[in-house]
């Protein structure tokens, strides 16, 4: 009776439930490569450009990108460029970031908005995947750079 009762639990330790597979860790999602459009910058008066891996503008409503920082007849400004997936995106995420503008006026020829982000005048738009603007400057003169720059972006 024994060897019965023990060839018994012998067989039925090998009939105990298999454990489901461990999955295997999941691989951290890669880095979102941000475009380069340190290029499309414009060149005159440029003293520095760099790509912002974080957000432009220190604004946490704007994504990373292409930042120019610019001296020219002794006025500093910046140029900046992110490339975001769609045109609706850059769209969205210039209407979120007209709401931390101090009095933003629309510009309806360039489809976007000057105003002040509460530390320097601020003038961006949207144009087709691209959200790209000049910080820093008085609005005329923001203007006539902002339309140099979006002419490069194609």
């Amino acid at each position: 009776m024994r060897r019965a009762v023990l060839a018994l639990a012998v067989i039925l330790s090998g009939c105990a439930a298999e454990q489901a597979p461990v999955p295997a860790p999941k691989k951290a999602a890669a880095p979102k490569r941000i475009p380069n459009h340190t290029a499309q910058l414009i060149q005159q008066g440029l003293k520095e450009s760099r790509m912002v891996t974080d957000h432009l503008l220190d604004s946490p409503k704007l994504p990373p990108g292409a930042l120019g920082e610019y001296e020219l007849k002794g006025k500093k400004y910046r140029m900046f460029i992110a490339d975001v997936d769609t045109g609706a995106e850059a769209a969205l995420i210039l209407f979120s970031y007209k709401g931390t503008l101090k009095d933003p006026e629309y510009i309806s020829y360039m489809g976007g908005y000057f105003g002040s982000d509460g530390t320097q005048p601020v003038y961006i738009f949207a144009k087709r995947q691209y959200l790209a603007g000049v910080a820093g400057l008085p609005m005329a003169q923001a203007d006539k750079l902002a339309r140099e720059l979006a002419s490069r972006l194609q």
